[in-house]
């Protein structure tokens, strides 16, 4: 822990007050000696020229150009070395002290070595011990072995300087270490003349022998022999050092030399010997070490024997090329008195063509000296920056701005913002991620160069002298006066640099331009919220645009005074294009992603067509979502420029009307008015009435939904009276209040601006363009807080600072930010008193206990950042999540600057290997993430549509909410609202959380209902209230109830374990039958039956299949426990017992198709069968291990099949022939036998029956998806939202092995809807970056994480991106359209396009064209009339049936009527109407009542009534049926038209009043136009006596 706290304060605070020097002792000392040469260089430069120089273009000349070289030289340097790391080659040299020395004791015995001889050094340590009893003592004999030797060919490569050491340490007496020296020295000069033949193996074959006296010799020769094997002849290496043949080096030569320990203690300090021996037994020590250094991936043996008992064991290490660490032996082998040889790694670095130099240097030591920019853009903008730096810089120095001690602390800064150019602070206060973060070395001199440019223009409009005077709500302002004042704020903030990285202010640099961008566009030109970088900027340009427009509009209109009787149609054509801009651009989201692939759909279709089909070859890539996007795009489009075009014109003609100017008082006074009443209701009574404690006083919600006494809902929620009521009022305040208001507003501004000009022509149309583009689209995004801000501007102009106010329009404006800052502090101060509230105070840990009582001395200090944190909306964050508040840096309302989403592990996106040797995400957050993927396509279809009818209360941008059902807990992020769009982000937490994340969703799933406690009695409370106490708690909460039966579709999760079903013998019986029943069907099913019957390859492998005396005897797959078709006596499986079995259900199956295949005994199918069963067998038994006797087994074998995976024996490799054959016949038979199996416990009897079984399969290869849930089949099919899916799923998890069979659902998931202060969710996720990234806390028991039920601070902080918090899964920015919900387009009849007003229109006409002809008489065919309406009423689109399609309905109704005439009456279905749907009615008294209710004549033609209810006319008699006709009809207006043929009485004996059956004759008489038609409508029903009307 102190250490932890003192690296932090090193790499953290300290080198954030520096820009990023700071002392690290890990480091060596040329880097941190250039480190700080560099921090000193850097900061007396600016420094020494100001104070030496006078204050001259010359001076900043001398340090811009100083710099400037500067850094080029060092990020060339830099660049260039990296570059030769990752391009260039190592030279590896290794020097011996001792081995120079030997160049001058020469022998000749140098002469008989050959080149690739060892160099052999002897060191025989005699200590001199004291006399003692022993018969031994503890001399020490070392034989080391160098090898200098050169490689053979292919064999591992070496270098010249490489070298291969071979100890040998023993010890022994005085006079054995004599004697083993002089035969030492006699068979190394033997063997270096002779060619070894012995390898490790003859080394590995003394295992176990302890050297002695007698094998020591033995042993030496032996290494010896193994170490010249690696020699070899020198080769020449391109451009490196040659070598020589006749080169005669110290290296060659054997040398011996004596010494004593006593002379080694006196050469070297650090030398001890080895440790006496204190037994025989311990006295016998091998140590042989053969490690080549330095080498390319070398295997170093190294043998250890250490007492007589033990045996020698053989390590093998491997070394990689770019490993610098050294290698070192043992401290038992460091009695050697000759110098460790020392390895050095030179790099070439290429200065010209063919000349270079080596450099002693690495990768991970340039690192720590330098960052490193990644291509040479980065190292250019480096640069340049460093320039902007020092340029602006020091031209405030020239300039004056700073004085005294603050010149050497604005030089700091200087420095401190080019250092991190070259050595960032990492990790920074304000890095959003772990690790080296780029972009945090280019924000501090980002930022300076950003403040010093606006002080230094600044500096520039102080100088002028013609600064304006103005007035603005009564404040006087002196132009020169507030600059002045912004120059200072900004100076100091320059001094306050390192304090502000330090505690993490200003976010890296994209974050910040993000932020800006976002805010100046929402809160001045009515923007929404950005989704990234290039979001922000293309909405801040099109709002610009759109403005630019209306600007030169509204100047041509305000230049020329015009008087009240006349609008100047400039003035009225401004008014219209900012109506249409306004909501156009309220109904564009921010992120042009979707609207550039239509743009792209339509302009280059044959490239996106081309896309399309690519992805269609590999059809589980494809996904839906982008084709829904770009439909509900194009459907917003369409309907724009309809509304858009009627709105411009409505608009010019209301403001050409003078309306709001001839009735001033009265039409702003009665706008004001209904505006306030209907904001009150809408925004304000009925969300509270919905709410599931209204006022947080009442019990229950007032107005409640269908569903909310509904336990489990299995229909869509039904569209309730009071929805209906919202969203007429929301649409009546959005399209007609608010912009009725800010038009009156414009126009009276607009006419007394036209007259006097109040802070000049320019200004004034800027900021009436301004305001009114800003509100209309904040009144069309998001109009929930308009009211009060309304009311609120009202109160306080009119009657609190009544002499203050400019005018209303802008008045509205400048309140609209006011007051959006105001609901922006009262959140935050609802988080701080909740959260530090302290009877519900929940410590997480020591620190949280030790910093309550500081907290409050603390609270002045948080007021202050509470206010400053709300003007510049940043985060206020717990530190580590006690009651201590900090300020966190701005950040955009997206929050996370990561773009961080989870990508599911399956078999499309995982290696091979990992899908066959285990289980791919097996683990369950992996697999359960699909869940909350499915969820988001739901909220994607619906969650707009219900945020407009009011099912999650009021909502803005930046909201949070979570939803919450039996195992679903997902956080939903509001990001974006628009007209009709909200562009939102799904976290999903983990079904089975931590303790904590429980004790929290018990507290938001409790209810507070039954609690009766007042103070400390239970007095109980009132009827459908909540008592005081539980009154009391749920205000002093960071969350808050909204909806408990809000409906999403989703899928319900029924598991069963495997094991429990398959526990007996015979349900794996069960099992393997229908394992087998399903392979026949798929075979037989299978459009290559043909084919592989016919294949003569397939025909021969299965010739031992064809003969019935074969016998499969196979013990390990086969057995009587497990198959039907096993012959005890036999002990295996014949083709009879096979067929006895199975050859039922072959033929069956065969009958079954529309081509007839031969399926008798004998037969090849029944062959193919047999073999396919006995292959199908054989692989889960080769799965399963050859153990089917065992559960676990067999389980494990099973699963291995049902993912895919088929072991296939030798026996079996006829199926290669075709991999049809287990992809598409044994695969999903596993697959499917497992639904059988699990039907078999509900209808034990229906399955045995082959009928049945039959279907059931059928039914199931349609409706059912079965596979594993690594297979992308199985994302796919959740996604395209299939009804049924069954999987088999392998858990392990904290030690259980469990195969668990998952069933899913689709149906209605019923959620709870909680609502949580989203400045809460802000500061804790601040909080928790802060905590893990800067301060590095790992701990993962922190206290900021403990459960804290008031703010749910748990499940706030694991929904963070990961590795900060722990979701399972966090879905991309998801965009949800208005369009797309049903139950909305049923209100409002969806979008408004041309094609649909051109069917509307069509229908309509037709529709009165037809009744025209009808009652009139004239020529036009009665069928024809009818036809349209009814087609124009059932499909919405104009009809024209044509004779031909006429007749044939004729004919098939003639034919209908001949085949049911003849049926009884009982088996007579109802013939329907084919242009419309069938709706039944109760009775024909229910039609008339209706038609009589709307009064209906013969406004509707007779096939639209007959398409919208059942034409059922039926009656006791012929009066009464007669009668209706006359009713429904009229008898003059159709007496020459139509004719009643007769009403005869159906056949079949119906011969009782109340059961008897008519049929109607309805023919249509001639016309001139074409020949006679006659159209014919039979329907036959049972009536009942007709009521009087």
């Amino acid at each position: 822990m102190g250490s932890q706290v003192v690296q932090t304060l090193r790499q953290g605070v300290w080198a954030s007050l520096t820009g990023g020097w700071y002392h690290d002792p890990d480091q060596n000392t040329f880097n941190n000696s250039c480190h700080l040469y560099l921090w000193i260089f850097l900061l007396m430069l600016p420094l020494s020229l100001h104070l030496a120089l006078p204050p001259n273009t010359m001076a900043l000349s001398i340090y811009c150009s100083s710099i400037t070289v500067f850094f080029v030289l060092i990020k060339l340097t830099n660049y260039r070395l990296h570059l030769m790391f990752d391009e260039g080659e190592a030279v590896i040299r290794s020097s011996l002290s001792d081995l120079s020395k030997a160049q001058e004791k020469k022998s000749n015995a140098s002469d008989s070595c050959p080149p690739n001889s060892f160099i052999c050094l002897i060191s025989s340590f005699l200590s001199e011990a004291e006399p003692m009893e022993e018969t031994y003592c503890s001399d020490e004999i070392e034989v080391v072995l160098v090898d200098n030797s050169a490689p053979e060919p292919g064999s591992v490569h070496l270098e010249d300087s490489d070298t291969v050491k071979i100890i040998i340490t023993m010890s022994c007496d005085p006079e054995t270490a004599a004697q083993l020296e002089e035969n030492v020295k006699q068979s190394l000069l033997e063997n270096a003349q002779t060619t070894m033949t012995s390898s490790k193996s003859d080394l590995e074959a003394k295992e176990g022998q302890i050297p002695n006296e007698s094998n020591f010799l033995e042993f030496v020769s032996l290494l010896g022999s193994l170490s010249t094997r690696m020699g070899g002849t020198c080769t020449q290496d391109e451009g490196t050092s040659e070598c020589k043949e006749d080169s005669k080096t110290a290296e060659d030569e054997v040398l011996f030399c004596m010494c004593s320990p006593q002379t080694d203690r006196e050469k070297d300090p650090d030398y001890d010997s080895l440790p006496s021996q204190t037994s025989q037994s311990e006295s016998s020590m091998l140590q042989v070490i053969c490690r080549p250094e330095a080498t390319n991936k070398e295997e170093a043996y190294t043998f250890h024997t250490v007492h007589s008992e033990q045996l020698l064991h053989l390590t093998t290490h491997t070394s990689s090329y770019d490993d610098f660490m050294e290698d070192s032996l043992d401290e038992s082998s460091e009695t050697s008195t000759q110098e460790k040889p020392t390895k050095k790694i030179y790099y070439k670095l290429k200065l010209f063509p063919g000349k270079w130099i080596n450099v002693l240097y690495d990768r991970l030591t340039l690192l720590a000296l330098l960052d490193r920019n990644q291509d040479v853009l980065e190292n250019a903008v480096a640069v340049f920056m460093a320039f902007l730096v020092s340029f602006l810089g020091f031209v405030l120095l020239n300039h004056g701005c700073f004085k005294d001690f603050w010149i050497f602390q604005f030089c700091l800064v200087i420095a401190s913002c080019q250092y991190s150019l070259l050595k960032s602070v990492q990790p920074d206060a304000a890095s959003p991620t772990h690790g080296h973060n780029r972009l945090v070395a280019y924000s501090r001199a980002a930022y300076f160069c950003i403040f010093c440019a606006l002080i230094w223009m600044l500096e520039h409009l102080l100088r002028r002298k013609d600064l304006p005077v103005s007035t603005l709500y009564g404040f006087t302002i002196i132009c020169s006066d507030v600059l002045r004042f912004l120059r200072d704020l900004l100076v100091g903030f320059t001094y306050c640099f390192p304090i502000s990285f330090l505690v993490g202010l200003f976010p890296q640099i994209n974050t910040f331009t993000i932020y800006l961008l976002e805010q100046i566009d929402m809160h001045f030109l009515g923007g929404t919220a950005a989704t990234s970088l290039v979001s922000a900027i293309y909405s801040l340009l099109r709002s610009l645009v759109a403005l630019s427009l209306l600007y030169g509009f509204c100047f041509g209109a305000l230049k020329e005074p015009w008087d009240e009787q006349h609008t100047p149609a400039l003035f009225s054509s401004f008014c219209g294009l900012l109506v249409v801009f306004s909501y156009h651009l309220s109904r564009q989201s921010s992120d042009p992603s979707v609207l550039l692939s239509l743009i792209r759909s339509k302009v280059m279709p044959a490239l996106v067509e081309s896309e399309e089909e690519e992805e269609k070859d590999d059809a589980n890539i494809k996904d839906p979502l982008p084709g829904k996007l770009q439909n509900s795009m194009k459907e917003i489009l369409l309907s724009d420029a309809v509304v858009c075009s009627v709105a411009y014109i409505l608009t010019f003609a209301i403001t050409a009307s003078t309306v709001f100017l001839s009735l001033k008082p009265f039409v702003t006074i009665v706008l004001y008015a209904l505006a306030a009443t209907v904001g009150f209701v809408t925004h304000y009574l009925i969300p509270q009435l919905r709410k599931h404690h209204p006022w947080l006083w009442i019990s229950h919600p007032v107005l409640k939904t269908k569903e909310y006494h509904q336990f489990e809902p299995r229909e869509d929620a039904v569209l309730m009276w009071f929805e209906r009521l919202y969203v007429g009022l929301l649409c009546f305040e959005k399209y007609v209040v608010y912009p009725a208001i800010v038009l009156s507003a414009l126009t009276n501004d607009g006419f007394a601006l036209s007259h006097r000009k109040k802070l000049g022509i320019h200004c004034d149309v800027l900021l009436t363009t301004v305001a009114g583009l800003k509100l209309l689209r904040s009144s069309f995004c998001d109009p929930s807080f308009q009211f009060l801000t309304l009311i609120f501007t009202l109160i306080f102009f009119h009657f609190d600072c009544p002499h203050t106010s400019e005018s209303f329009l802008l008045d509205f404006f400048i309140m609209s930010i006011v007051f959006h800052k105001m609901r922006e502090l009262l959140l935050k101060l609802h988080f701080i008193l909740v959260y530090i509230a302290p009877w519900q105070i929940a410590w997480g840990s020591a620190f949280h206990a030790f910093a309550q009582p500081f907290a409050v001395p603390h609270s002045a200090m948080l007021l202050l950042q509470t206010l400053l944190t709300t003007v510049f909306y940043t985060p206020l964050a717990p530190f580590l999540g006690s009651a201590i508040f900090i300020s966190s840096y701005p950040r955009p309302i997206k929050f996370w600057e990561r773009n961080y989403n989870t990508k599911r592990i399956d078999n499309s996106n995982s290696r091979l290997v990992s899908q066959v040797d285990k289980e791919t995400g097996c683990d369950d957050n992996n697999l359960n993430s699909i869940f909350y993927e499915y969820l988001t396509r739901s909220l994607q279809h619906s969650l707009c549509g219900d945020l407009m009818l009011g099912r999650w209360g009021n909502y803005s941008s930046g909201d949070c909410f979570i939803l919450a059902s039996d195992y679903l807990n997902a956080l939903v992020h509001l990001i974006e609202i628009g007209n009709g769009l909200v562009t939102f982000q799904l976290r999903g937490l983990e079904f089975r959380g931590t303790y904590c994340q429980q004790r929290e969703v018990e507290a938001i799933t409790e209810g507070v209902e039954e609690d009766d406690a007042c103070c400390c009695c239970e007095p109980g409370h009132l009827p459908h209230m909540l008592s005081c106490n539980a009154a009391f708690n749920l205000r002093w909460l960071a969350w808050e109830v909204m909806a408990t039966k809000y409906l999403l579709e989703g899928y319900s999760i029924s598991e069963n374990n495997a094991a429990t079903m398959l526990q007996v013998y015979d349900l794996r019986k069960l099992l393997i039958t229908y394992y087998l029943k399903s392979i026949i069907y798929y075979l037989v099913h299978s459009p290559k039956l043909c084919t592989w019957l016919k294949d003569a390859s397939i025909q021969e492998a299965l010739q031992s299949y064809t003969k019935w005396h074969h016998i499969e005897r196979d013990p390990q797959v086969f057995s009587v426990k497990i198959d039907e078709d096993y012959v005890h006596c036999l002990q295996g499986v014949t083709r009879a017992s096979f067929c006895n079995i199975y050859l039922e259900w072959i033929q069956y199956c065969a009958r079954k198709m529309e081509t007839p295949v031969d399926s008798d005994e004998d037969s090849p199918l029944v062959t193919l069968s047999y073999a396919l069963s006995v292959l199908g067998r054989r692989s889960l038994g080769t799965a399963s291990h050859n153990m089917s006797n065992s559960l676990e087994s067999f389980l494990y074998g099973f699963n291995t099949l049902f993912k895919g995976d088929f072991r296939i024996a030798t026996k079996d490799e006829w199926v290669f022939a075709d991999l049809d054959l287990l992809q598409k016949v044994v695969a999903p038979a596993v697959r499917m036998s497992l639904k059988l199996h699990q039907d078999h416990f509900t209808c034990l009897e229906e399955t045995e029956e082959a009928s049945i079984l039959y279907e059931a399969i059928t039914n199931y290869r349609s409706s059912l998806v079965i596979c594993h849930e690594s297979d992308p089949a199985w994302r796919k099919a959740v996604l395209s939202s299939r009804d049924t899916l069954l999987t088999l799923r392998h858990m392990i998890d904290d030690g259980t092995d469990e195969y668990k069979i998952i069933m899913l659902y689709k149906r209605h998931l019923s959620f709870k809807v909680i609502k949580i202060n989203k400045e809460c969710v802000r500061g804790l996720w601040a909080g928790q970056q802060q905590e893990l990234v800067f301060l590095r806390n790992r701990n993962p028991e922190r206290g900021s994480i403990q459960n804290s039920k008031q703010a749910l601070r748990n499940m706030v902080n694991s929904s963070c991106d990961q590795p900060l918090g722990y979701p399972m899964y966090v879905s991309p920015l998801t965009t949800s359209y208005a369009g797309t919900h049903h139950t909305l387009r049923s209100i409002g009849g969806g979008a408004l396009s041309l094609d649909v007003i051109r069917s509307w229109l069509c229908s309509k006409w037709v529709r009165k064209d037809n009744l025209t002809s009808c009652n009139s008489g004239v020529n036009m065919e009665e069928a024809e009339c009818g036809a349209g309406g009814s087609s124009s009423l059932s499909h919405n689109r104009p009809s024209s049936v044509t004779s031909n399609s006429l007749s044939l309905y004729q004919q098939r109704a003639r034919r209908e009527y001949r085949s049911r005439s003849v049926q009884p009456h009982s088996q007579r279905p109802p013939v329907s109407s084919q242009s419309g749907p069938i709706l039944d009615s109760g009775s024909s008294h229910g039609l008339v009542q209706r038609l009589s209710n709307s009064q209906l004549s013969f406004n509707t033609s007779i096939a639209s009534i007959f398409s919208q209810v059942r034409t059922n006319l039926s009656a006791d008699s012929v009066s009464s049926s007669s009668s209706t006709l006359s009713l429904l009809f009229g008898k003059r207006s159709f007496s020459s038209g139509l004719v009643i043929s007769g009403l005869s009485a159906a056949e079949g004996g119906n011969t009782t009043d109340t059961q008897s059956s008519s049929s109607v004759n309805i023919v249509i008489g001639p016309s001139h136009r074409s020949s006679s038609r006659a159209t014919q409508v039979r329907d036959t029903k049972n009536t009942t006596p007709q009521q009087k009307y």
